[in-house]
Parts: C-alpha cells; sequence; structure tokens
C-alpha cells in the first residue's frame, strides 16, 4: 500500500519535473526533483531490512542519487562534477551491494562480455567531445558497467529471489539507459527529448532498486 503512493506521488511529481525542464526554470526544476528524489531514499527506509548490507549499501547509494540529483540541477562545470562524482560513488556502492548476494561463478557469463563492448562503444562515440572530461567520463564507464555485470550476476544467482532479481536487474538497465541521455545531453546534442525519455528512466530504475531492499532474503 505504502510502496503504491510512493509511485503515485512519484509519478505527479515527474510530471511537474518534466514540464518544469521544459520550461527551462531551474528553480521549478528544483522544486520537483528534490522530493522526487526524497522519494526513491523513503522507500528504502520502509522496505524491510531482511539482508542488512544489502540495505545499507543501496540506501547509501540512494542518498548518492540524491544528491547527485539536485547537483545536477544546478547550472555550472562544478556542479556537474560533484554530480558525477556522487553518482559514481552511488555506483561503487550499488555493485558493493550486488557483490553480497553474488558468488564469482554468477560473473563469468558471456552476457559480461557484452556489457563490456556496450561500455566501450559508449566511450568510443563520446571520447571526441569530452576534452578535460575524458578521465571522469571513463571512470564513469568503467564503474557503470561493472554496476551493470553486478546486476546481472545478482539476476543469474537462483538464491536470489526472482522477483528481488527482476527488480535489481531492470533498475540497472534503466538506471544505464537513463546516463546515456545524461551524456547524450552533456556532449552531443542538447535537448528536452534526452530528459523527457530520460528522467522517467532513471526514476524508475532507482524506485526498482530501493525497493529491491525489500525483496531480498
Amino acid at each position: 500500500m505504502y510502496n503504491m503512493a510512493l509511485v503515485v506521488i512519484a509519478a505527479a511529481l515527474l510530471i511537474g519535473l518534466l514540464v518544469a525542464e521544459h520550461g527551462r526554470d531551474p528553480r521549478r526544476i528544483l522544486l520537483f526533483k528534490t522530493p522526487l528524489s526524497c522519494l526513491f531514499v523513503l522507500a528504502a527506509v520502509i522496505q524491510p531490512h531482511a539482508v542488512p548490507s544489502y540495505w545499507y549499501c543501496i540506501f547509501a547509494g540512494l542518498i548518492l542519487g540524491l544528491v547527485g540529483d539536485v547537483s545536477l540541477a544546478l547550472p555550472g562545470d562544478k556542479w556537474f562534477r560533484i554530480g558525477l562524482a556522487a553518482f559514481l560513488a552511488g555506483h561503487v556502492l550499488y555493485v558493493a551491494a550486488f557483490v553480497g548476494l553474488t558468488g564469482i561463478v554468477h560473473w563469468l557469463s558471456p552476457v559480461q562480455a557484452l556489457f563490456i563492448l556496450i561500455g566501450a562503444a559508449v566511450f568510443r562515440m563520446l571520447r571526441p567531445h569530452l576534452g578535460r572530461m575524458l578521465l571522469p567520463v571513463l571512470l564513469y564507464v568503467l564503474v557503470i558497467t561493472v554496476m551493470l555485470g553486478g546486476a546481472w550476476a545478482a539476476f543469474s544467482n537462483p538464491a536470489v529471489s526472482q522477483q528481488a532479481a527482476w527488480f535489481i536487474f531492470v533498475g540497472a538497465v534503466l538506471f544505464y539507459l537513463s546516463d546515456l541521455f545524461v551524456a547524450r545531453d552533456r556532449f552531443l546534442s542538447r535537448g528536452f527529448a534526452n530528459r523527457l525519455l530520460g528522467l522517467p528512466l532513471y526514476y524508475a530504475g532507482q524506485f526498482l532498486i530501493a525497493f529491491s531492499t525489500g525483496l531480498v532474503g
């Protein structure tokens, strides 16, 4: 019941955020984005903590996601770098959470090679446009690729409940796809379409990951 209420409120705030993004109003963007991101943190808070180590890592990662969201909503390269660092640290925590659900055997899959190839292709596409951001973006691509691989490893572990596995993997994929739109908007082609597509993917991914904390065990 509480989860559904959070989703409904989040959907309403997301619509408001997209309208604010279309109008390019920074104050309205923050007005909708901040409480919307607080909701995925709250979503984790109200879940059962059956696996405390998993819950704490995901919760800390969500907090960093909130910091990143607010930072990216502020103008200037400094805030973009702060946001990038927050998301990078958040992905590291997600990796730690997923590693706790898996063994080395679950990482040995041809699918992992596919993720590496996709990450390499993304970086190759972005590289000519990165300038001084080349090394930070390279590190970010590496970490988010490992995060996606960790989600797949958790998905591949039969000891993880089927519902939790789907929430983890789909959440990670949606987060990954949303980052592609952030990169496209920042380095390739700015436009509202990037946020129109990327923001729903991002928030859906974060909420799925948050809800997964109550499903593992």
